[in-house]
């Protein structure tokens, strides 16, 4: 499943993030890929690990927590750590897959889901397309600021190389308490089933009593807490 997502759409609230971004220190891309990855990644990344990178870090991760959208598809046990990523003329990140575990200790985290959070304006920049192939299907994305594309990290994709401009963008990974794909898609149909419901039927109707506890027990049946 691949999900387009209006995350962020307050415009002050992108402003802000986009002038803290500007102050952070940059980094070749290729120290956070894995061993295959770093051979086709031509960018370069923020430094999070500053007072400001952290703090930047905590707001978006807060952000994205808290989207329902994002917590009916994803079921987020945990968040990685976030990269923003900036890629110039030239650059690109070729056809890759991300790493199934990330971390380390009790920081390790089984990546089923990645995402992008984009920052740039599509206008102020060539190329850059993210590209995901999943299930025999090619998607291509150039996102308006704030919008967000959730997809499996299993999946084969890449960012086409950048012609004109910059391209600045928010990565991270999701381990969800639903490993399995195919159940976590079904928990959001009913999840979506059931905000539909909210807007024609009583809080107490028989009908959506019985969808709350068919969603909380499928949840203990099927959620690794």
């Amino acid at each position: 499943m691949i999900l387009a997502i209006h995350a962020i759409p307050e415009a002050d609230r992108l402003a802000a993030i986009a002038e803290r971004i500007a102050l952070l220190q940059w980094r070749d891309g290729r120290e956070t890929a894995g061993a295959v990855a770093r051979q086709v990644k031509r960018n370069e990344q923020a430094a999070m690990d500053s007072t400001a990178g952290r703090s930047l870090q905590d707001e978006i991760t807060g952000i994205l927590a808290d989207h329902p959208v994002i917590r009916a598809a994803a079921q987020p046990r945990r968040f990685s750590p976030l990269l923003i990523s900036k890629t110039g003329i030239g650059g690109q990140y070729g056809p890759h897959v991300d790493n199934p575990l990330m971390g380390r200790g009790d920081k390790r985290l089984r990546t089923d889901l990645s995402f992008t959070l984009f920052l740039t304006p599509p206008a102020d920049y060539d190329g850059g397309e993210l590209v995901i192939d999943a299930a025999g299907m090619r998607q291509e994305v150039k996102g308006e600021p704030g919008h967000l594309i959730l997809y499996p990290s299993g999946s084969v994709h890449e960012v086409r190389p950048v012609t004109r401009g910059e391209r600045i963008v928010c990565v991270g990974w999701i381990e969800s308490l639903v490993p399995d794909a195919a159940r976590r898609e079904m928990l959001f149909d009913l999840e979506n089933l059931r905000a539909a419901l909210r807007a024609q039927l009583p809080a107490q109707s028989a009908e959506l009593l019985t969808l709350d506890k068919t969603i909380a027990n499928l949840l203990r049946m099927w959620a690794r807490a």
